[in-house]
């Protein structure tokens, strides 16, 4: 079997057999033999079916199965395939090197992360919003802090999310107790505020008809549109926390992806630090993926309603359930924000969003309306009438490329598909070639 992995599941150079990995994938409805008296989390249960990529693996993985001469090229699931500039990688080999030398041997560090990096993520990405090096949560990745910071909220508090949006927000609002049942007819949980975003609003929700929340999942740019909020849109969503007491979680992951004036952090917004909370990460930034390394930004000027800092409280769950990100990531992290290696990130960066455009270029020619693609290494392309996982389903069926269901963002996603930007060049060639000839071959495929 061929994989030509734009956006390998599976890391390179293990080797294992569909089948096998199938095994693994599969859940089991109901268990045999000895049982506990532990009843099952009551929240676990209300989740539908897997969580999206997993599936989208194992749906990958079958499909290798089936035709195990086909070269299946991957663009669904957002994983780097560049490697790491050699400046870096080779900080993070000294660093593991120098732990079998007495001089050089860490145990470990603290929770909150090394004070070196501390400092250099609030000078590169905060010097003029004049966020504190304490104020900055060096974790082992975004959405381990998107858990984090739900341990924080509790179970209690309302949340509204873009729609559609990253699943992580949804799902870990479920686990944690802050959703009702899910609704089949409108795709929906119960108690979860479904913002949409779409063509039609500019990707903004109209404020003016949003309810109450106390918490707000926003994420600029957005995974999986592609776009990224006006300065205008986030003032307006700064007012409206402020205005309703909320609480913003802010997730800036692509930021790095921005080209034009819109804003890379909330807190360039004025008075977003008395709302908000951001959370970023290395992997899409600097093909950190596997490395795992990202931060969260808690301003000591946020609140609770009690006049409580919220930055106390979260350095409490770090402190309990986390016990620092990885020494050998955190040096890593550092050779990223230096001059030579933040240069090298940049380059690599660049060699995706020429992705993007030969992706974008590619729908656009076919006449389908296209998304993202600018500001981000998504593209998000509508297909008016059709079912998401149909469509994934007939791409991958008559040219082996692997997407991204937009039904899995949300219902808001249900006429789209996600195509990811991380790849080799000559792998987007050919699959934006394999895409040319299926649709000018059939007129309307869908």
């Amino acid at each position: 079997m061929y994989k030509l992995s734009a956006c390998c599941s599976m890391a390179c150079g293990i080797s294992l057999h569909p089948k096998m990995v199938l095994a693994s994938l599969r859940i089991r409805k109901q268990g045999n033999g000895h049982r506990t008296n532990v009843p099952r989390n009551v929240n676990l249960e209300k989740l539908q079916n897997n969580y999206l990529f997993p599936e989208i693996s194992k749906r990958e993985l079958q499909h290798m199965d089936k035709y195990p001469n086909a070269k299946v090229i991957s663009l669904g699931i957002g994983d780097t395939t560049e490697p790491i500039p050699e400046k870096i990688s080779l900080s993070m080999a000294n660093y593991a090197r120098a732990l079998s030398t007495a001089d050089g041997y860490r145990g470990y560090g603290a929770e909150q992360g090394n004070q070196a990096l501390r400092k250099a993520i609030a000078e590169t990405f905060y010097k003029d919003v004049v966020i504190k090096d304490t104020e900055v949560f060096v974790s082992d990745g975004s959405q381990c802090d998107i858990s984090r910071l739900q341990l924080l909220l509790g179970s209690k508090v309302t949340i509204a999310v873009q729609d559609p949006s990253f699943p992580a927000y949804i799902d870990s609002s479920v686990i944690i107790g802050q959703a009702g049942d899910f609704q089949d007819k409108t795709g929906k949980y119960q108690n979860i505020e479904y913002m949409p975003c779409g063509p039609k609003n500019n990707f903004f929700p109209d404020l003016a008809t949003t309810p109450r929340t106390d918490i707000i999942f926003f994420c600029s740019p957005n995974n999986p549109t592609g776009h990224a909020a006006t300065r205008k849109q986030l003032q307006q969503l700064v007012e409206f926390a402020r205005d309703n007491g909320s609480i913003i979680i802010f997730d800036s992951a692509y930021a790095a992806y921005i080209t034009d004036d819109s804003p890379k952090s909330i807190f360039e917004i004025p008075g977003a630090k008395e709302v908000a909370i951001e959370i970023s990460s290395f992997s899409k930034f600097a093909g950190f993926t596997g490395v795992r390394l990202g931060w969260t930004v808690v301003p000591e000027e946020l609140l609770f309603s009690s006049g409580f800092p919220v930055i106390n409280d979260f350095n409490r769950i770090v402190c309990t359930c986390f016990n620092g990100a990885s020494n050998i990531a955190q040096a890593g992290g550092l050779a990223c924000l230096s001059s030579e290696g933040f240069q090298a990130i940049r380059s690599v960066i660049d060699y995706y969003k020429e992705n993007a455009n030969i992706l974008v270029d590619t729908f656009a020619s076919l006449g389908l309306n296209v998304y993202g693609g600018v500001n981000a290494p998504y593209v998000w392309v509508h297909f008016p009438g059709s079912k998401s996982w149909s469509i994934f389903s007939e791409i991958l069926e008559k040219t082996h490329i692997i997407t991204v269901p937009g039904s899995g963002f949300g219902p808001g996603g249900a006429e789209y598909i996600r195509i990811s930007a991380f790849g080799q060049r000559d792998r987007i060639i050919e699959a934006s070639w394999r895409l040319e000839k299926l649709f000018s071959k059939e007129k309307n495929p869908f």
